[in-house]
């Protein structure tokens, strides 16, 4: 099976990037998220990258279909 990247919904701080990216990769969100910010001081490139990173990573969709439960047909017979 084929992992994929999604913003997370769990640890977010602002946007989810971090936080998805350490789910990913199997690594603490903080580590990536002091990355994060040591490369925006030298770089403010990053902070674009990162907006970047928010528009086209997924979310993650946790939204199941609820399936209404079938009706008694004694109920509809009845009538």
């Amino acid at each position: 099976m084929m992992k994929k990247l999604y913003l997370s919904e769990k640890n977010k701080k602002i946007a989810g990037v971090c936080s998805g990216l350490g789910e990913y990769f199997n690594i603490d969100p903080v580590i990536i998220r002091l990355g994060f910010i040591l490369f925006s001081l030298l770089n403010p490139l990053t902070i674009i990258l990162y907006l970047i990173a928010t528009l086209i990573i997924p979310q993650r969709n946790n939204h199941t279909k609820k399936i209404a439960p079938p009706k008694n047909d004694s109920e509809s017979k009845e009538k």
